[in-house]
């Protein structure tokens, strides 16, 4: 009778084991479940914050300064920016070697107006690489390699690969007075070092322009 006993207490301890060890593994799990959706719901509005504020630093701004050959438009950090005789259609003809030395003025989202500067003027072509180019009445603009800094206006009246650029005023036609001194071009041919040694080194006085 003693042996019998025994047996069925022991039986009960081990399914009492069981049991208890099927409920601490279900907490455990469920514990496990919450922290994971508590991670992820932490994580989502970071993700999300990140991306909005990239695309907001890609739009381009167009604002104005005034320098010694006018007023004209510029682009990020009050670069001055150029139209280029070239182009035709409100397309593009500077690209490869032509666009290291005079940058297209590129956007992530539609281009915004600075004081002095009308907006209904400002759009956006496509380029052949796939990257929106501000235009500001029709014209597609462009930044120059050799302009480091607002004021810096070197590319003025230059004749870089074959055509000359211009500054832009905000009525969107050229500023053709100031540029190189008198005896043309010194090079910058459609087949040469894309600016000119002489071009016009004038600064401003004021610039409303900020990064795009």
């Amino acid at each position: 009778m003693t042996s019998r006993r025994t047996v069925k207490f022991g039986g009960a301890a081990i399914a009492a084991l069981v049991i208890s060890a099927m409920v601490l593994a279900g907490c455990g799990s469920a514990s496990s479940s919450k922290s994971s959706t508590a991670t992820a719901a932490a994580a989502a509005p970071a993700t999300s914050s990140t991306t909005s504020s990239a695309s907001a630093t890609s739009t381009q701004q167009i604002g104005m300064a005034k320098g010694a050959d006018g007023t004209y438009l510029t682009g990020t950090g009050g670069r001055a920016v150029y139209l280029w005789v070239a182009d035709s259609g409100g397309k593009s003809a500077c690209s490869g070697a032509c666009a290291k030395y005079w940058p297209p003025v590129e956007t992530k989202g539609k281009p915004t107006a600075g004081t002095g500067v009308n907006a209904s003027d400002l759009g956006t072509i496509t380029r052949t690489d796939g990257s929106e180019q501000v235009t500001y009445k029709g014209h597609p603009l462009y930044y120059f390699i050799a302009d480091k800094s607002a004021g810096d206006i070197k590319g003025q009246g230059n004749n870089g690969f074959g055509a000359k650029w211009w500054l832009v005023a905000p009525a969107g036609d050229a500023i053709t007075k100031g540029g190189p001194a008198a005896g043309g071009s010194s090079g910058g041919g459609s087949s040469g070092g894309g600016y000119s040694s002489g071009a016009s080194t004038s600064s401003t006085s004021s610039s409303s322009g900020g990064w795009g």
